[in-house]
């Protein structure tokens, strides 16, 4: 007889719990148990899966009750895959349409929703508590099915309201409008929480009545939808509730209309709109509506809370508001508040959003709504460094599963930690802690990390109260007399006492300050003694001060920059040091304040961008702009040309970019910009015009477009103000020379429009300034040539009708922007024309008569060197090598690989057509010239040197002069 083996007993699946849950659980399962038995339901007999079930018990009474009531459902849940299988997007929302579809009436429709809502609240809180999802899946599914349910419910409405009445149509068509649900806080930033209120208002685009009996007007008809769609959701009955829904939110709060249309929207928003409705916004998003209607929601919000300039008054608003949440939370002794106490979920929120607010009107990147895509945006764009981020990051996700197994207790919407022996057993093992002690040491440890992150974001030393003590606090506010006022300066370290008195006086009793609202007056009083104090350490302090006079006297009315000044001492270091070393970067200041952004990171301030990063970094500035807003393109070139410069004049002034350098980045700037230009002008004409083609032998091609840099451009010698001089050159030739568009012209007139839209963009002046001076006054013929030339024109030209002057400034002529498949055409030109110069007879002679006319007409004709144009200055430099081009490039193609002046002038020491010494000479003093030419700039002076510094070089220039162009 065989002998029985005897199975070892089956440990209980709650066995493994902390002893104080496990009675607990047993209840729980026993009691589940018998409810599947009763209604024939199969139960599970993995023990893996019975442990993790009965885990849930004990933590979550919720999980609990429902697998209780219906014990079918978790039947469901396995026999589907739903509960084992990751969450797809897409899948929620098809799930709940397909239950909702065949709602006969609001009372089934009521109750299909409150049932899918159990169903899928299982699922998703089984999911997390059993740690089969991350926190990225709990957030978006509890989002996804709020989405769902809101758009599934408000669809079937929708259909028997209109059945009813008929629905109001757009103001310029015949089609139905829709009422746009806007989602705000957790639920529109796809970040909903287990058992939170949704947050939405209720808007509509602009709509009329429909023409028929019985019509409601547009408010009326969705505001019976609006409710029919809040009591769907929100009213409890037997099968609970869906979602709670508040509409606090909306403008005018509970005092408002429960729906508004987009204008009504547009213009409470515009003339109301408070800071903390800004912040709330920036969570928005729209989960109802057709495409168009969301985006042009979207689009009417942008400006109200992303501002186009740097924003940042935002610190202080949010500062305030969590000022008040603090003091809320003290006032009702809520310390371990999870979300709004110390180190809590809303401090991260606030360190993303007020980033958000203040540079979101310049980065795209950071308008995003989840918090968790907003960290990263920050760490690239070094708004907030890496390790502070990651730190943010870990302690979110820590907080928010908290946050939602505090909530998946018992389906409540708690934030406070609990204080039963119970209820902190069931979180620290829900969170895999082994005990409460634990669990609150690595809680504890996350809030500090993020109280420290805050209050270094938030916290200025700046934004402490006054020291009503300070002596130059108190002259500003004149509490002193004018000898005790002198006296202080003095002190102080002003080396003109009077000076320096004469522009306070001048700052005070200016029109800007008069202006201020309460808030700026009391900034504004704050900065100007640190700017005292700042400026009281520059040389020639009275000066100096004259220019931050005039730059606050441009800011004044901007608060949001006396915030930045005041809340960020560095910057206003930064901007002192600048200013002291050049009056003209303190005009470019005060002319456009918004280039104090860039002296927020001192890093980037002092390193000029290369080619590509410029490029990058224009395209990046361009990225949320739509291709027909011409004004937003010109001020974004505008702003990025300013910052690009002031970035290169930061470095030179800092020693830290050689003068060939300077040029250099100021060259890499403009061309950049050009290249910009075109492709924005070019694209406006294909779409106008279609591309222009000619036929040429029977065969058509497209035809090639370039921009030609002469001058400083051409020689990459820009420097700071300098002019552009450009010649527009096209290939087109043949038989038939037309554009392919629907609006086809001739080539000519495609290519002249295009050139005349791209000097309107360089030259036309808006409130951010001008980008470039353009000279065209080096095309074929003048100013009263063509605006473009084909290739083949300007070849005729340059070789039977310019003069010898035009030749020496195709030296320095180069292609600079549009097709590279010129570069070879417009070279094989310049080349031939160069070539024939060297059979001039008299090519010397009239080099030497042009330049003679030159110093006579723009000399300085008084004392002093005018450093361009009298004799040994850079003129005469620029005037021998571009002989010496003319005169050999034929027997010394070398000459022609270059258009710049120093790398001519080695060309020509290699060559063996210079004497070394003489070009050593030469590029000695051209460099030298070239760096107090810059120099001279920077300071707004004139390009005359009064003093000797520069004669033993000047005489130099002038013997070279004699012995190559007169002797």
């Amino acid at each position: 007889m065989a002998r029985k083996i005897k199975k070892p007993a089956q440990t209980a699946p709650w066995a493994d719990l902390p002893e104080i849950l496990r009675d607990l659980a047993k209840q729980r399962w026993e009691r589940y148990s018998a409810a599947a038995e009763a209604e024939n339901a199969r139960q599970t007999r993995d023990p893996a899966l019975q442990r993790c079930q009965c885990r849930l018990f004990a933590i979550s009474e919720f999980v609990a009750d429902l697998c209780i009531r219906r014990p079918q459902r978790v039947v469901d849940l396995l026999d589907s895959g739903d509960l084992l299988a990751d969450s797809w997007p897409g899948v929620l929302s098809a799930r709940v349409r397909e239950k909702l579809e065949g709602c006969p009436d609001e009372p089934t429709l009521r109750r299909v929703l409150r049932q899918t809502r159990q169903r899928e609240m299982l699922r998703i809180a089984w999911r997390d508590l059993a740690g089969w999802a991350p926190l990225q899946e709990t957030l978006a599914d509890l989002s996804d099915l709020a989405d769902a349910c809101i758009a599934g419910a408000l669809e079937r409405l929708n259909d028997w309201q209109a059945a009813e009445t008929p629905p109001p149509l757009r103001e310029n068509g015949r089609q139905p409008v829709s009422l746009v649900v806007l989602a705000m806080g957790k639920l529109g930033a796809h970040e909903l929480n287990f058992s939170s209120d949704i947050d939405l208002i209720f808007t509509y685009p602009d709509a009329r009545p429909a023409r028929k009996r019985g019509a409601l007007s547009p408010e009326q008809y969705f505001t019976r939808l609006g409710q029919s769609l809040i009591q769907a959701l929100s009213n409890h009955d037997a099968d609970g509730f869906v979602f709670r829904v508040d509409m606090r939110l909306r403008p005018y709060g509970s005092a408002g209309a429960l729906v508004c249309s987009y204008e009504a929207l547009e213009e409470y928003y515009q003339s109301q709109g408070r800071e903390w409705e800004r912040y709330a916004m920036i969570k928005a998003r729209p989960v109802s509506g057709d495409a168009e209607s969301q985006r042009e929601l979207m689009e009417l919000l942008r400006p109200f809370v992303f501002r186009r300039y740097l924003d940042f008054q935002a610190f202080d608003a949010l500062r305030d508001l969590k000022r008040q949440i603090r003091n809320e939370v003290e006032r009702r002794d809520q310390q371990d508040n999870i979300k709004l106490g110390p180190g809590g979920i809303r401090e991260i929120e606030f360190i993303a959003q007020a980033f958000q607010l203040v540079h979101g009107g310049r980065e795209p990147r950071l308008r995003q709504r989840r918090v968790l895509d907003v960290l990263p945006a920050l760490v690239d764009l070094k708004l907030l460094p890496g390790p502070s981020a990651a730190q943010l990051e870990s302690a979110y996700h820590f907080l928010r599963r908290s946050e939602n197994h505090l909530q998946a207790l018992h389906d409540s919407q708690v934030h406070h930690l609990p204080e039963s022996e119970t209820e902190r057993a069931q979180l620290a093992l829900s969170m895999d802690y082994p005990d409460w002690k634990r669990y609150v040491a690595a809680l504890n440890g996350h809030r500090r990390r993020v109280e420290t992150q805050f209050e270094r974001v938030f916290d200025s030393p700046q934004h402490e109260a006054p020291d009503e003590d300070d002596p130059l606090r108190n002259l500003w506010l004149e509490r002193c007399n004018r000898d005790e006022a002198l006296q202080l300066l003095k002190e102080t370290g002003y080396d003109d006492p009077e000076e320096a008195l004469r522009r306070i006086n001048q700052l005070r009793q200016g029109t800007a300050p008069r202006h201020l609202g309460v808030q700026g007056r009391v900034r504004f009083d704050a900065l100007v003694p640190m700017v005292l104090g700042a400026v009281a350490r520059q040389p020639e302090p009275a000066c100096v001060l004259g220019r931050l006079v005039n730059v606050l006297e441009h800011i004044a009315g901007r608060t949001t920059y006396l915030a930045l000044l005041q809340e960020h001492p560095l910057v206003l270091s930064q901007l002192v040091r600048l200013c002291a070393a050049s009056a003209w970067i303190a005009d470019q200041i005060a002319r456009f304040p918004m280039l104090l952004d860039q002296l927020l990171d001192p890093r980037s301030l002092y390193t000029p961008l290369s080619r590509n990063e410029l490029e990058v970094e224009l395209e990046r500035r361009f990225s949320d702009i739509e291709h027909s807003d011409l004004e937003l393109q010109m001020d974004r070139l505008r702003q990025f040309h300013h910052a690009m410069v002031l970035r290169v004049a930061a470095a030179d002034i800092a020693g830290a970019a050689k003068v060939m350098v300077v040029s250099d980045e100021l060259t890499a700037i403009a061309e950049v910009v050009l290249e910009k230009v075109l492709s924005i002008a070019r694209a406006e004409m294909r779409r106008r015009h279609g591309e222009p083609r000619c036929r040429v032998r029977g065969k058509q091609r497209p035809v090639a477009f370039a921009v030609i840099g002469y001058g400083k451009l051409g020689g990459i010698e820009l420097g700071y103000g300098s002019d552009l001089d450009l010649v527009f050159l096209h290939d087109s030739s043949g038989s038939v020379q037309r554009t392919n568009g629907q609006k086809p012209v001739d080539n000519a007139v495609f290519f002249t429009r295009l050139g005349q839209r791209m000097i309107h963009m360089l030259e036309t002046f808006t409130s951010v300034g001008v980008l470039y001076e353009v000279d065209m006054r080096l095309r074929p013929s003048g100013n009263s040539g063509m605006l473009v030339s084909s290739v083949e024109a300007f070849e005729d030209y340059q070789l039977n009708e310019a003069w010898t002057w035009e030749h020496q400034a195709l030296v320095r002529a180069r292609l600079v922007a549009g097709d590279r498949a010129l570069e070879k055409p417009f070279g094989r030109v310049r080349e031939k024309v160069l070539a024939a110069c060297a059979d001039q007879p008299d090519l010397c002679e009239q080099v030497r008569d042009m330049r003679e006319r030159m110093r006579q007409e723009l000399g300085s004709a008084g004392s002093g060197f005018h450093l361009k144009q009298d004799p040994g200055g850079i003129v005469d430099i620029e005037f021998m090598v571009q002989y010496l081009v003319l005169r050999w490039s034929k027997a010394h193609p070398a000459l022609l690989g270059h258009t710049d002046t120093i790398n001519l002038l080695k060309v020509l020491a290699r060559e063996g057509l210079l004497k070394s010494a003489y070009a050593q000479i030469l590029i000695e003093a051209y460099q030298q010239y070239r760096s107090v030419l810059h120099r001279l700039t920077l300071a707004e002076a004139r390009p005359v040197i009064e003093d000797d510094r520069l004669e033993r070089l000047r005489n130099k220039i002038v013997k070279l002069w004699r012995e190559l162009m007169e002797e």
